[in-house]
């Protein structure tokens, strides 16, 4: 997919802005503090006639017009407080690539994050900011002072639940993302950054938020130590157990997440390392190519909707339930019916063997008859299989807010066997180890 400059671009002017990567910046606060889990906060806009709309909109920040590129949801209800993302351009990239999703349109509209929210349930506010001269150099702070101008004119307009900012972004959208985390942790929930490295400052740093690295062993532009550097500021920060997370082989064309442990509550790290692509954000398992098809978008979906302010019951109805670890869905291989087939991962592509409906009766129930059972006697190691529904203990589930997967009759928590991330990973019961194979998430 065509949507990053050429890499000996990037190369060159990553050689010039590295010397002030340690460059510290400050300015006003733009936002309020952020609890650790917070209920729903309705911004100003809420409750008002919408002030902005669709399209690309001007605003003075630092005695300059500055702009960006707005992507109000269809059917936008002001009563409704939305989650809103920022997305950041790569070095010589524009708001308008991370807007259209360059040669791959729709699909990856915001590094595939849009496709995602509008399949739930429009849920969420885009913005894709413009850089000056296509970079985020930050320079005397002023970016980060331009991402409270756009905050504070967002939430004064438009209705968002000021609990639930995040911020992606790409090399040196990364790196903007990253000042953010550093600067601006009690205004964003979280942030995503994709092969990023301390180009754009860090003031701070010393505040949680949850934070995901995503990074390729291969990278010949940004290096991954440069990610990992980013990653190990907040595993400081928020507390977490240090370690040295998996990262897959040279040569494997596959992908590890680990989600650390012992970090503050609310306040995780995850790390994505993978194999192949180079410095790209849309890396393809068991390729050296890339594509809106990649497991990245997914994964930094669920991530950033674990943070949902919303307390309700889980949802109810037609959905696909996906590895946090993976970023793939829960399938049942060629959609078969057959009794005792076990469930599996597979790349999530909206077949009827991967859209679960979890009942009042805690079923989770696939092709509108067959639930996903364990049999009466299930320990660790049991395959999580597919039978006749029977309403008996052992085809009932607790899907808990913190996205683990438990059997109502053992407690046991679903499992991605080994570890596994690959297509074709079995599932089964396993004693609940808190790992990121344990987490998944319901989604339309």
């Amino acid at each position: 997919m065509k949507r990053k400059p050429l890499l000996l671009s990037i190369a060159a002017a990553v050689l010039l802005v590295l010397s002030a990567a340690g460059t510290s910046f400050s300015s006003g606060l733009g936002g309020s503090a952020r609890a650790t889990a917070a209920a729903v906060q309705p911004s100003a806009g809420c409750g008002k006639a919408p002030a902005l709309t669709s399209g690309t909109h001007t605003i003075q920040s630092g005695g300059q017009t500055r702009s960006y590129i707005l992507r109000v949801p269809a059917g936008y209800d002001s009563g409704r407080p939305y989650r809103l993302i920022f997305g950041f351009h790569w070095l010589g990239g524009t708001a308008g690539d991370v807007d259209s999703g360059g040669t791959d349109g729709y699909n990856w509209s915001y590094y595939g994050l849009r496709r995602l929210a509008d399949n739930a349930n429009n849920s969420t506010i885009f913005v894709a900011p413009q850089g000056i001269s296509n970079g985020w150099a930050n320079s005397g702070g002023q970016d980060v002072a331009f991402v409270d101008a756009m905050v504070s004119q967002l939430e004064a307009g438009l209705c968002v639940d000021t609990t639930q900012l995040f911020s992606a972004g790409f090399s040196y959208g990364g790196a903007m993302s990253y000042a953010l985390a550093c600067s601006r942790a009690t205004v964003f929930r979280a942030v995503a950054v994709y092969s990023g490295a301390n180009l754009s400052g860090c003031s701070g740093g010393n505040q949680p938020i949850a934070y995901m690295g995503l990074h390729g062993i291969r990278d010949n532009v940004l290096p991954i130590s440069s990610g990992r550097e980013l990653r190990d500021t907040f595993v400081r920060t928020n507390g977490c157990t240090p370690q040295n997370p998996p990262e897959p082989a040279y040569g494997s064309l596959t992908h590890i997440i680990t989600a650390y442990s012992g970090c503050k509550s609310g306040y995780p790290v995850v790390w994505a390392a993978f194999d192949g692509a180079g410095h790209d954000p849309g890396p393809i398992d068991g390729s050296t190519g890339d594509g809106w098809h990649t497991w990245t978008s997914a994964a930094v979906w669920q991530f950033f909707t674990q943070f949902g302010s919303d307390q309700s019951p889980p949802p109810q109805g037609n959905q696909e339930i996906i590895g946090q670890q993976s970023g793939r869905c829960l399938d049942i291989n060629n959609s078969t019916t057959a009794n005792g087939t076990q469930a599996q991962l597979w790349d999530c592509n909206g077949g009827s063997n991967q859209r679960w409906t979890y009942s009042t009766g805690k079923q989770l129930v696939v092709y509108g008859d067959k639930c996903l059972g364990v049999g009466q006697s299930a320990g660790s190691g049991t395959p999580a299989a597919i039978w006749d529904c029977t309403g008996q203990a052992d085809q009932q589930w607790n899907v808990s807010p913190d996205g683990t997967v438990t059997a109502a009759q053992s407690g046991l928590c679903l499992d991605a066997n080994g570890q596994g991330t690959a297509n074709g990973t079995k599932v089964q019961l396993w004693s609940c180890t808190g790992g990121a194979n344990q987490h998944w998430q319901l989604q339309n």
